[in-house]
This record gives structure tokens, sequence and C-alpha cells, in this order.
């Protein structure tokens, strides 16, 4: 009778060995960080992806077993155990997949992410980070603040982060996690401590309506622990309207609204990041962060907070979140060439890119600024069609390219031109592929211009191939 995988986790450390857990897309983002975390505690781990990319490399070198491509053979292994204990699959892995589908001949058990991280964190004091944006950020200023602080907390981050990585499994009680809420991830989650950035709707694949976008997080809302707290930013309109219905009972509330309980004040942006002033009732600390954006500021200080909670003084942590450099295609410069300034961000959603180029504009105000926008999905490229009307006014120009499909079946009725059209940008051009985009910029660019690649996909390619063409 085959054990309840649930119980893996409760394994003594000399028990895991033992036992196999398979990742049917082992190298995406959800599950690669996973896929460390379960090496770290001693499982033997097996996946395997469409293609090779550096997290599969990291966890190759690490001991996992990750095959290209996927075939029903991959679950078998030649050491025991010959069959895995549990597949885990990531959200854009179909039903028909033959690993899947072998799996299920075998009586394997089948989970998605929301499935196993509860009984993966069962034991830990979770700090989770929920909301539209800004989560990648937040939850890795968390962790880079404990950790400089000495502590050696568990965490997963949706990106990866200089001298952190994508996860670690820690020495400690506490995990810090990016509460992802696409195929209802964080529902899996038994938070200690929940931040909630912002809720603006997206994913409308997975949520129809923004009313069932919210439900989600109101779903998450019951799961935090009695003892627990709720961290979230005033700034936004349903999180206030949410704390005056009395739904963020033992909330603490930060922004640069008045009535917030954590203020900025005093906030100055230029090209060496952002300087604030962060006002509680007890004291002020002057903020100076190495990133720059209002919407960092706010990340900042749901990151302050949530440290405090997890028992680092404010004063500490503001010390510490100063040497923050950000994350991985987070307004990442990639290079300068010949003048040009090459920036990489994972901006996707209409709010998302106006407060990167709001950040871009006020950190370089004098550079001529090419915003290279890969629209990300065809569900959300039409829903959110309206919303690209001045979303880009803050660039000088603007190039959109074909839409990036991820997990969906390509609609021809949905284009960049569409995209253009609705920016209502003057200096705006459709051209669909990157090849052409890279020789379009080589021959447009000037000395002293910025190029902000946007993209949740496959244009992050832009970068390499631009600072390889100027320096030719």
């Amino acid at each position: 009778m085959m054990m309840d995988w649930t119980t893996l986790f409760s394994l003594s450390k000399e028990l895991r060995p033992r036992h196999r857990i398979h990742l049917v897309g082992i190298g995406g983002t959800g599950l690669a960080p996973i896929a460390k975390v379960l090496l770290q505690l001693g499982f033997q781990v097996s996946g395997s992806d469409r293609e090779t990319n550096e997290r599969t490399e990291i966890l190759q070198a690490m001991g996992a077993r990750a095959h290209v491509g996927h075939d029903a053979s991959h679950l078998l292994s030649a050491e025991p155990p010959e069959r895995p204990d549990l597949l885990l699959i990531s959200s854009a892995v179909p039903p028909e997949n033959p690993e899947v589908q072998q799996a299920r001949a075998w009586d394997i058990p089948v989970v998605k992410r929301n499935d196993i991280l509860g009984p993966l964190t069962a034991d830990r004091q979770v700090i989770a980070v929920a909301g539209t944006h800004g989560k990648t950020t937040t939850t890795a200023m968390i962790a880079h603040i404990l950790i400089r602080a000495g502590r050696r907390p568990g965490y997963i981050i949706g990106s990866e982060i200089p001298d952190l990585g994508f996860s670690d499994a820690g020495e400690e009680p506490l995990f810090i996690i990016e509460a992802d809420e696409y195929d209802y991830m964080f529902l899996g989650l038994r938070p200690w401590q929940l931040v909630i950035t912002n809720l603006e709707w997206d994913h409308p694949d997975m949520f129809p309506t923004p009313e069932s976008y919210q439900e989600a997080f109101r779903r998450l809302l019951a799961r935090v622990q009695p003892e627990g707290g709720i961290i979230y930013c005033r700034n936004d309109r349903t999180l206030r309207n949410w704390a005056r219905e009395g739904l963020l009972t033992n909330g603490r509330s930060y922004g640069s609204f008045q009535g917030a309980d954590a203020r900025a004040e005093d906030i100055d942006l230029d090209a060496d990041g952002a300087r604030y002033r962060l006002m509680t009732d007890n004291a002020n600390y002057p903020v100076h962060l190495a990133i720059p954006g209002v919407h960092n500021v706010l990340n900042s200080m749901a990151a302050l907070l949530a440290a405090e909670a997890a028992g680092l003084p404010l004063a500490e942590g503001v010390k510490h979140i100063s040497s923050y450099q950000g994350a991985a295609r987070r307004f990442e410069r990639k290079g300068e060439v010949r003048g040009v300034l090459i920036i990489d961000d994972y901006a996707h959603h209409p709010a998302e890119i106006r407060s990167t180029l709001q950040a871009a504009r006020s950190a370089y105000p004098d550079r001529e600024i090419w915003a290279i926008y890969q629209p990300h999905t065809y569900s959300r490229t039409r829903t959110f069609l309206d919303q690209f009307n001045g979303a880009f006014n803050l660039a000088d120009h603007l190039i959109v390219t074909d839409i990036y499909a991820a997990r969906e079946t390509p609609d021809p009725t949905i284009t960049p031109e569409l995209v253009v059209a609705a920016s209502h940008h003057e200096q705006a051009l459709a051209i669909h592929e990157l090849d052409d985009i890279a020789a379009h910029l080589l021959q447009a660019l000037k000395p002293h211009s910025m190029v902000i690649i946007l993209s949740a996909g496959t244009a992050t390619r832009l970068g390499p191939m631009l600072l390889t063409g100027l320096e030719q």
C-alpha cells in the first residue's frame, strides 16, 4: 500500500533520501525553487522540461536529474526507488502529458503547487507575500534584510536574486514565500504573516471578473493563522475598503496616504535609487534604496514591516535594505554600450508598465526612452486592451512585439497592431520578430538613450542581442 504523500515532509533526515519527487516543468519559475528546497531537505529529485536553462543547470549541479522533453520513461530510475513517490506538476502541464498519464496508471499521486506547499511548510512560520504587483521584489527584500541581519530563514522567490538565488530551505522556522494567486497556489498556505501589496484584476484566463479575483484573496485572508497578522498597502483602494469593512483585522498598513500606520514622506527619486522618510507613531527613519521607483518605496515598506514582525527592529531593517540591489528582470541593468543603457523588466500588466516607465523617467529624466513591449497571453491582452491607452506615455518610442502565448492557444485576432492602436502613442510601431526589432533599434538608437524591455516572456533575449550589436 502506498504511503500518504503528505507524510513525506515529516520524515527524518535519514529517511528522506529513500524517497524521490518528480517535477514536470522542473525548470520553471514556479517549480525550480521548490525543487531546490526538496534537494536541500534531502529528497531525491528528478524532473523534466521542454529545454534546459540556468535553473535546471543549478538543480543538476545539486544532484537533481533533469530530462529534456517529456516521456514516461523519465519516471523510472536505476536507483531505488524505481518509481517516484510523488509527481509535482506546473499549471501549464496538460492531463495528456505522458509522464502524468504514466504516474496515474501507477497510482502515483499527481499534485500542483497549492497541494504541496501546505505540507512542505506545515511546521514553518510562513510569511506569505501576495498581491497583483511587487510580490517578487517584496519577498526578496524581506529575505535580504533578515539574512543580512544574521537570520537563516527559508524562502521561495519567483526570480533569481544576487547572493540569494531563488530559494533556500533555511535553518530556522521562518519561511518567506512569494504567494502566487494563479491557479489558486496561495490557498495551499497557512500564513503566519500575510503581506498584500495591492489588488488589481489580473489573470483573466483564471479569474474572469474582478470579483472572482478578489474572492480568491478573501479566501486567502481566511487562512491566516489566528495568532498571525496582515500587512497591507493603504494606497490601494480595494484594501482601504476592506479595512473599513473589517476584513483586515490585526492588520498593519503602510503607504504614502494619510492614515497609514507606517508612512513614506519626503520621497526623492533619482538615478541612484530612492530616498524617503519612514514615519511611524514612535519614530522616523531615513531610508535609502538602490533601486528606483515609487512602487519600490512601497515594496520596501512592506518588507520592513514584515521583518519587524519577524523580530527585527525597524532601525536595523532600514540599515540592511539599503544594500538590496534588485532581482533579475526587475528594472535590471543589463549594460551600457556607446551611451545606450539597456534595462530588462518583467512588467507585462498595464499598471506595472506605468510604474516601470515612471521609475525610468524619474531616474533618467534626460534620456530618450525606447519601450519594447511583449504582450503576455492573448486573454490578458484582450481583456486589458483599453488600459494600454496612455500606459506608455512616458516613453519617447514604443515597439510592440508578437504576443507571448505562454500557456494559451494562439488567437490570430489579437495582434501587436491592436496594442499599438490602443496605446494612442504617437511614436509606436508593431514589429513582430525580435531579430527585426534588434535590427531596427541598432539603426535608430543614439547616445544617451535607454531601451526598456517590458516582458515576462522571450523578449528578454533582446538585451544581450542589443549589447552585442552595439559593441560591434
